[in-house]
């Protein structure tokens, strides 16, 4: 648990100081919107144009570790989102809500935790499954929620106003113009990496301050558990992609461990960021982010024993 501990205390930390700067007044009643617009419209865009920038065909090419991983996130997004849909929720609210059952934190876990384990190899996996949960399930869940924003009844005008909605999106235009500058083989100048970097890294730091932020103020909406999400994320998406790992298309050791150890990590702030982009109550996501974070140190201890690694 130690080793687990290390890695996720300074998400509980940031966490904090953004929960005591807001009940201390140090920020605004607006800080946790206002500090989650700059990571949406500056940071979060830098780091995902960055990554697919500087990503190579023959680095991500692993077609065993990407179905293995990504179906395992999409079927949790999935279920997820039928469920809700069931209850009676919004497609808005269902595909948050799925995002929260699939959206992996591989880049502020999952990338120190597999450089831990396996060395500069590692880093392979933890990046692939970094661009699988944006490019494939965040983007995903992105559409729905423009498309369930949509009134227009006519199909044709409505897949009109949903393209030109996500044409302005940052988090849909960051990803494929870095796809586009990587695939016309052009590097990116040292001072641009460095701009990109520096915004790059502000992304998790400021995301967790403004759920901090968020977790002070007092709320009247939701009061639904969200332990329903945090087993879908910590248990069902790990053992499915333990099947399809380690039954299905029988990886190598290390990926088959890193794609199981990758998929039981706890819910990034992603789900987050979208509910306060786009103004929706964001209780229950808040929270299956915070429990998730707090119940993977014993979860994910316990899966490192289970796969032979707890030494």
């Amino acid at each position: 648990m130690h080793t687990i501990f290390v890695i996720v205390a300074p998400i509980f930390a940031l966490i904090l100081v953004g929960f005591l700067c807001r009940k201390t007044n140090k920020l605004g009643d607006k800080a946790a919107a206002e500090i989650n617009k700059m990571v949406v419209w500056l940071c979060l865009p830098a780091l995902l144009f960055k990554v697919t920038a500087t990503a190579t065909w023959s680095e991500i090419w692993h077609p065993g570790f990407i179905v293995a991983f990504g179906a395992g996130a999409l079927a949790m997004f999935v279920v997820t989102l039928g469920w809700r849909l069931y209850s009676g929720h919004g497609l808005v609210a269902a595909s948050i809500d799925g995002l929260s059952a699939g959206y992996a934190n591989t880049g502020y876990i999952g990338i120190p935790l597999c450089l831990l384990l396996f060395g500069q190899p590692g880093l392979q996996p933890a990046l692939i499954s970094s661009l699988i949960v944006v490019c494939l399930v965040f983007a995903t869940s992105l559409t729905l929620i423009e498309i369930g924003l949509q009134e227009e009844r006519q199909i044709g005008r409505a897949i009109l106003l949903v393209s030109k909605a996500l044409a302005k999106n940052p988090l849909v235009i960051s990803p494929l113009a870095g796809a586009g500058w990587a695939m016309g083989g052009l590097g990116l100048a040292e001072p641009v990496m460095h701009f990109l970097d520096m915004l790059a890294l502000a992304t998790t730091p400021c995301a967790l301050i403004s759920l901090g932020a968020f977790l002070a103020e007092k709320r009247t909406g939701s009061q639904a558990s969200p332990w329903p999400l945090v087993g879908l994320k910590l248990i069902g998406q790990p053992a499915l992609t333990w099947v399809l790992a380690f039954k299905v298309f029988s990886l190598p050791t290390m990926w088959a461990a890193s794609a199981v150890l990758l998929a039981a990590l706890p819910t990034g702030t992603g789900p987050f960021m979208l509910a306060e982009y786009y103004n929706r109550e964001a209780g229950l996501i808040s929270r299956t982010i915070l429990l998730s974070t707090v119940a993977s140190l014993v979860t994910l201890t316990g899966l490192l024993y289970l796969l032979g690694y707890a030494g």
